[in-house]
């Protein structure tokens, strides 16, 4: 069960180890773009191209959902990022129980977007961990889990697939154990849990008065989503790489321009270069060039987005 690209490197990993895959379940098909054109998410691609069975129920919480189950008859459920709560009858459905990979070394960043917090909030180490799946949010007991080091630069989707990557070979040793009867689940301690709630557009709201590595990470883990913004001569910039900088004096949010870049200083006097930035409604461009289209005037600002 799975649909984005997360759920890919795991869906071949266990096809190629020969594991019989009864079916793929992914969510429907959705309208995308301008267009509204309908598109499947992109774990019904490649079980496509694997020639796998594929499943896309509306709903879990039904009695078709249930047929479709009883149908498969799995022996066990591997979850991947597909993207809606199961429902507790289908965790207890087969004998070894619904598995599930999760973005994060339990019970830390238990939620819908692990990857992008712990890039946020400046972790130095990540990684994955398999999971026997309960009725809560990420709260079953963990199998097994592998850590990495988050790279001082590294984007959110650069660690999003390093973690996929990583997570398919975890969930295939995982599966294997199980069936070998040499691994076992060992609970979480909840009293070290922190959550990874879903993304909103105002997490992408730039406060200038923070320090620059904080906003710095919050460039990093919310682009493309929900992008990190701020306000500009009463239009709406979207920020999305920089580079901490030297010191400066000037209030908050002060752009400073040289020949060569665009900064702005932050709350704790250090200046965060923009590299590369997107004003409202034009393509993407160089912090530089921005400068020199904008002509920055001395004492020019960004402002804190603030929704009415």
């Amino acid at each position: 069960m799975g649909s984005a690209t997360f759920a890919i490197p795991t869906l071949e990993r266990l096809f190629e180890k020969g594991q019989a895959i009864g079916g793929v379940i992914t969510q429907p098909d959705k309208p995308t773009g301008r267009r509204q054109t309908m598109q499947g998410p992109p774990l019904k691609q490649k079980a496509f191209e694997l020639h796998l069975p594929i499943y896309q129920p509306k709903s879990l919480k039904d009695d078709e959902a249930r047929a479709l189950f009883q149908a498969l008859d799995p022996q066990m459920i591997v979850v991947v990022a597909y993207g809606k709560i199961l429902p507790p009858w289908l965790v207890h459905f087969a004998p070894y129980g619904a598995l599930n990979l999760h973005g994060s070394l339990l019970p830390r960043y238990r939620g819908a977007a692990p990857v992008h917090w712990a890039i946020a909030n400046g972790e130095a180490e990540t990684g994955v961990c398999s999971m026997k799946m309960d009725e809560g949010l990420d709260t079953g007991p963990v199998l097994m889990c592998e850590k990495t080091s988050i790279q001082p630069d590294e984007s959110v989707q650069d660690l999003y697939d390093r973690l996929a990557t990583m997570g398919a070979g975890l969930m295939e040793r995982t599966v294997q154990g199980l069936i070998d009867g040499t691994l076992h689940a060992k609970p979480q301690d909840d009293s070290q849990a922190s959550l990874a709630p879903i993304l909103k557009r105002q997490h992408g709201y730039i406060d200038w008065t923070m320090p620059a590595h904080a906003i710095h990470n919050r460039v990093r883990a919310f682009n493309p989503w929900p992008g990190t913004i701020t306000r500009f001569r009463g239009g709406v910039c979207k920020i999305l790489k920089t580079r901490l900088a030297e010191r400066h004096s000037a209030a908050p949010g002060t752009i400073v321009t040289s020949k060569v870049a665009v900064s702005a200083v932050c709350g704790d006097g250090v200046l965060l270069e923009i590299e590369s930035i997107q004003p409202e409604n034009r393509n993407t461009i160089s912090g530089a060039d921005f400068a020199r289209g904008a002509r920055i005037q001395a004492g020019e600002k960004f402002e804190a987005l603030v929704d009415n």
